[in-house]
C-alpha cells in the first residue's frame, strides 16, 4: 500500500476517533443510548461538543481527499507529490481536529486551510 492509501486509511479512521472523544461522557457515566445518539451528541457541552463538532468536519473532508488522491493516480501524478500532498493532508487534519476539541479557532482554521490546500493540488497536478 502506498503512502496516499495508507493516507486515506487514517482520514477514514479519523472522524471515529473524534467520535469517541465525543461520546466519552456517555460511556464514563453508563449512560449511553444507542437508540438515538444523535440526540445525545446534541446535549453535549465544551470540549466533547467539539469533538463532535470535529468528527462531523472530518466526514466532511473525506470526500474531496479521497477523490483527489484516486483522480491524481488515474492521471499519472509522480507518486512522491500524492504522497507529499496526502501526508501534509492527513498531519493538517489532526491538527485541526486537536485545535477544534482546545477551542483554538485560529489555529484550527489554518489547519483547515493547510488541509483544503492539499486537496486542490491534487486535482491540479491531475489537471497539469
Amino acid at each position: 500500500m502506498t503512502p496516499a492509501y495508507t493516507c486515506v486509511l487514517i482520514a477514514v479512521i479519523l472522524p471515529f476517533i473524534w467520535a469517541a472523544i465525543a461520546k466519552r461522557p456517555f460511556f464514563k457515566a453508563q449512560n449511553y443510548d444507542n437508540n438515538a445518539p444523535r440526540q445525545l451528541l446534541e446535549t453535549l457541552e465544551g470540549a466533547y461538543k467539539r469533538a463532535n463538532w470535529a468528527q462531523q468536519n472530518a466526514f466532511e473532508a473525506l470526500p474531496g481527499f479521497i477523490g483527489g488522491v484516486v483522480i491524481a493516480q488515474l492521471a499519472g501524478v509522480a507518486p512522491a507529490m500524492i504522497n507529499t500532498l496526502a501526508v501534509i493532508f492527513i498531519v493538517a487534519r489532526i491538527a485541526h481536529g486537536i485545535l477544534y476539541i482546545k477551542d483554538m479557532a485560529t489555529a484550527r482554521s489554518l489547519a483547515w486551510t493547510v488541509g483544503i490546500i492539499c486537496v486542490i493540488g491534487l486535482y491540479v497536478a491531475a489537471i497539469l
